[in-house]
């Protein structure tokens, strides 16, 4: 018979001590990494949380994240996509939230159930201790035809009075949601939304008119629950508590059975594997499709209008994602996130596109929302207008993914091959105008990184047709690649500062030249003494900007940090590589491993969506990278050494 998950501290992490105050009070707190005390604010006046409090929950369907103080202020429904029904994370006053946690002062400490998704938080109080375990729970065969989020409530010592509030919001000022009495207890409507708030052992349930409230009291060795549970446009089926109780359970084992498929013995195992759980979560399990990260909106900058929404699957981020799921030998993921882009890319042919909805669709175009964002920074976006851009570095992403796949002993279908070959035959057209490039700017120019991705893709092309994959005329693909390099020779490379630029005509760099390493273009003298200008230049402590100016307007781009690991390692430089890497996995990630987008360097404050994909993937490429016994220098194909 299974029993009660252990506590975080007996579980193979190390989830720190932490103090949380009343909203609005200042704290200091060792951070992670920083090897000093700094004060924060665990949340500011208006109630909005510092984003390193985050921890992720997940079942493949949706994402909640949950703050160190207990608070769920993000949980889209049914779909990451979907509604943020709970979407404090944007608009404390309306946004609604899922609160928990013991009434007056108290202490945190917290981390994952050994390698899993589910979290649990233990809360000290002057009167006793108690300890939550969250968990967007799975059924028996798979995820559950519903949503159910669980919240296991266990007293360790002493008695301690909690509290808690279901508060569903304004989906970004879009619907007003209500409570409405039936024969089997109240529900929360919202929209098409039905939610139910199932208890066990609580001293009171009271509805109002917007929110359901509970209190708890805990004793030594007693066990309570928080759920909610709830479907969109059809009926919603009410699990017993005892029900959900249970699945808290077999979602640990749900999590520990898959990780036993992964395998990895290489150096930063801790980040590897967590960063991996992340990953998972961040799949989406009916499609394949890697989102971006679960967020929409958490500001790149300080100053506002850096906001994006990153509830996409890009096609970067399935490249790079193959990379690691392929040596952690993951068989399913591997095969349903190839499955997936290359059925959305003849949906939507012939061009692929830079991004694509979880379900194979395209953006709709973007919608402002009429609230106010994290901390106020705005604006809130719904949709992301990079799906129409001509972005040709995704062209090397296409034939990046299918090559490491056929490389690891798959065959592709017919249809698939030709479909490939018209993509090189349109990538011998294409590299020769001017795109957005990796970045997604407005500005129309000849990016030098642009240019080398279909640099990649003719490469690869070649090299596909030539195992027998794919049809074509392989001597067109070789001679414009050909080309490619000769372009690059000519315009990109600057010889009196010894660096490749942004574009022609610019002494600017760029730092995504790095992935250039990692494809096998150079990683000679030239590709080295470019990464010396771009750590010169774009650098900040271990640190990388995303391009020149960067630094002004927002933060330290993670995945350029990371893939810089690679480059050096894959340029000879080691030594260089691994000390790199080991300041980053100590500084970069919050206490329970999770990884945003950007970050500040001079104070650690997280930047820009989270947990973010990229973030996670350069970490788990760069250390596969590194953990290889073979001498980068040497070779010559794409990808990781």
């Amino acid at each position: 018979m299974p029993g009660i998950p252990p506590a975080p501290e007996d579980s193979g992490v190390d989830p720190g001590r932490t103090e949380v105050p009343r909203p609005g009070a200042v704290r200091a707190d060792l951070r992670r990494g920083t090897g000093a005390d700094t004060e924060v604010t665990e949340r500011d006046d208006l109630g909005y949380a510092d984003l390193r409090t985050y921890a992720a929950i997940g079942d493949g369907r949706t994402v909640a994240l949950v703050a160190r103080d207990g608070r769920i202020d993000w949980l889209p429904l049914p779909e990451m996509d979907g509604p943020p029904v709970f979407g404090a994370l944007l608009d404390t006053d309306n946004g609604g939230c899922l609160e928990l946690c013991p009434e007056g002062d108290f202490t945190v400490r917290r981390g994952y159930v050994g390698d899993t998704n589910v979290l649990q938080t233990t809360f000290t109080t002057p009167t006793g201790s108690v300890r939550v375990t969250d968990a967007l729970t799975t059924g028996i065969s798979g995820r559950l035809p519903w949503s159910e989020l669980a919240r296991r409530i266990e007293g360790l010592e002493g008695s301690v009075r909690m509290r808690a509030a279901v508060r569903p919001g304004t989906c970004l000022n879009t619907v007003a949601p209500w409570v409405h009495d039936t024969t089997h207890g109240p529900v929360l409507r919202v929209a098409g939304l039905t939610l139910a708030v199932r208890t066990m052992h609580a001293d009171d349930v009271t509805a109002g008119d917007r929110r359901i409230d509970v209190t708890f009291t805990t004793s030594e060795g007693s066990r309570h629950l928080l759920a909610v549970v709830g479907t969109e446009d059809e009926p919603l089926f009410l699990p017993p508590p005892e029900v959900i109780d249970a699945g808290v359970d077999r979602t640990v084992r749900t999590w520990a059975a898959w990780m036993e498929s992964f395998s990895w013995d290489g150096p930063w195992a801790d980040a590897v594997c967590r960063s991996t759980l992340t990953l998972k979560q961040l799949v989406h399990a009916a499609t394949g499709a890697i989102v971006a990260a679960p967020t929409t909106s958490l500001p790149e900058g300080p100053a506002g209008g850096r906001t994006w929404d990153y509830r996409y699957a890009w096609v970067r981020d399935s490249a790079y994602a193959l990379i690691a799921l392929t040596r952690f030998g993951l068989r399913e993921e591997t095969h349903g996130a190839m499955s997936w882009l290359l059925s959305v890319m003849r949906r939507h042919g012939p061009e692929p596109r830079v991004c694509y909805t979880v379900d194979g669709g395209r953006s709709g175009g973007v919608h402002v929302a009429d609230v106010p964002g994290w901390r106020g920074i705005g604006p809130v976006r719904v949709g992301n207008a990079a799906a129409d851009q001509l972005q040709l570095g995704v062209f090397g992403d296409v034939f990046g993914i299918v090559s490491l796949y056929v490389e690891s002993g798959h065959v592709l279908d017919a249809e698939t091959s030709r479909m490939l070959a018209g993509i090189a035959d349109l990538a011998c057209d294409r590299w020769q105008v001017r795109d957005s490039g990796m970045w997604e700017l407005p500005e129309l120019r000849h990016y030098t990184t642009s240019k080398l991705g279909c640099w990649q893709a003719l490469t690869k092309a070649v090299e596909l047709a030539e195992r027998g994959q794919i049809p074509g005329d392989a001597d067109r693909w070789r001679h414009e690649a050909g080309r490619i390099t000769q372009w690059v020779d000519e315009h990109a490379w600057d010889a009196e500062r010894g660096t490749y630029v942004w574009y022609p005509g610019t002494t600017d760099l760029d730092a995504s030249i790095v992935l250039h390493a990692i494809s096998g273009f150079d990683r000679g003298e030239r590709m080295s003494a470019t990464l010396d200008r771009l750590r010169e230049e774009l650098g900040t402590g271990p640190y990388l900007h995303r391009f020149t100016g960067a630094a002004d307007v927002e933060g330290a781009f993670l995945p350029c940090s990371f893939w810089l690991a690679s480059a050096l390692a894959l340029c000879g430089r080691r030594d260089e590589a691994r000390a790199l890497m080991d300041e980053l996995v100590d500084a970069a990630p919050n206490d329970v491993g999770l990884l945003p987008e950007m970050l500040d360097p001079a104070t650690g404050d997280w930047l820009g969506n989270l947990p973010q994909a990229l973030s996670h993937l350069a970490l788990v490429n760069a250390a596969i990278t590194l953990g290889s016994d073979d001498d980068p220098a040497d070779t010559t194909s794409g990808g990781p050494a």
